[in-house]
């Protein structure tokens, strides 16, 4: 019997098989992108960046992989809603709101400050709005994870969300980086110093990254400070579906906007880990760290996923101009932030 006919007479198993395939695919490139972390340099790049520079490279080399594409695809839509809602145990709401407005304030003005600019500076150079939008998202709240709430709710095409997952990860190492190299010239507490780190980079790995070489206490109030702008994505969700929704019945065109599931996942998962979860359930920090590494391997996984989708065309001619906008914002952000902190 030929391949040809073994297929025909057992598709779903041959169908089952490339699914998994290609989940398993989307792993082990996640798995290579960790163990790029071990070499010198790339340890500052993180897992999921290395992970979707690999992706990038493979497609560029060998194409799409076709047969894998249901369990590729099945990485970068279905993994990818469960990471953004188990992510939602990152979050104590309890912890951010036991800081008052204040912080929250500070972390409105930011993602406020990051989306405006970006938007701005996008209309100016001409850049792609979709990219810019996700860019600027990203760059105000949480990275990538921001990026992937969002993506849906504005109906991006998964190559934008790749490309701007993209920028979000090299620019934020780099900001991170420099910040680490910057530390000893500024004229601010280590506190200060995680207050600035936590307003102002991109990603929890970035804000982690600059905020722990300054010790304990700066990273503590870095990641408080993050927190914030990860708490107001919910807001922030709700915001731009009302003004999609607006925009459309201007419009005259459909104006059927849903609520996506999974960010409802996200808020159920933030009341958990707030409230439940350490307090009327007994959880280990062992095991919460266990969920957290899920976490970012599901995340990993997905945005392979979308790398691997990514036309190479594409990434030339329209990456180009909404990095630049991105630049410049991030340079401005973290001026206005470091203003903010010390006045």
């Amino acid at each position: 019997m030929t391949h040809k006919e073994q297929i025909k007479k057992h598709p779903l198993s041959s169908a089952t098989s490339r699914w998994i395939g290609g989940v398993l695919f989307t792993f082990l490139i996640a798995l290579l992108g960790y163990l790029l972390t071990y070499i010198p340099g790339f340890s500052y790049v993180g897992q999921l960046a290395s992970a979707i520079i690999i992706a990038f490279i493979y497609n560029l080399l060998f194409g799409y992989p076709e047969r894998l594409r249901t369990g590729i695809t099945f990485s970068s839509k279905v993994l990818l809603r469960l990471a953004i809602i188990l992510y939602g145990l990152r979050l104590n709401i309890h912890t951010v709101l036991g800081e008052g407005v204040g912080l929250l304030a500070k972390d409105a003005l930011v993602i406020a400050f990051s989306i405006f600019v970006m938007m701005f500076l996008s209309k100016r150079l001409k850049a792609d709005p979709t990219i810019s939008l996700l860019a600027g998202v990203g760059t105000g709240v949480c990275g990538a994870a921001a990026i992937a709430a969002i993506a849906p709710i504005i109906q991006a095409k998964d190559n934008d969300t790749a490309i701007s997952v993209g920028m979000i990860a090299l620019i934020g190492t780099l900001f991170s980086i420099i910040y680490v190299i910057i530390r000893p010239f500024l004229s601010l507490s280590s506190v200060d110093y995680g207050i600035w780190s936590g307003l102002s980079l991109h990603e929890l790995a970035h804000v982690a990254l600059a905020a722990e070489r300054a010790g304990q206490d700066a990273l503590a109030m870095a990641l408080l400070a993050k927190l914030g702008r990860v708490f107001l994505l919910i807001p922030l969700s709700i915001i731009i579906m009302m003004l999609i929704k607006r925009k459309k019945q201007s419009q005259s065109t459909d104006a059927q906007i849903t609520f996506p599931l999974f960010l409802l996942g996200f808020i159920m998962m933030s009341l958990l880990g707030s409230y439940v979860l350490g307090h009327s359930i007994p959880v280990s920090d062992s095991m919460m760290s266990f969920i957290y590494s899920v976490t970012t391997w599901l995340l990993t996984a997905a945005m392979v996923g979308l790398g691997l989708g990514v036309n190479m065309r594409d990434l030339r001619h329209k990456a180009l101009r909404p990095l630049m906008a991105m630049i410049v914002t991030s340079i401005l952000l973290s001026g206005l932030t470091y203003l903010i902190v010390f006045p």
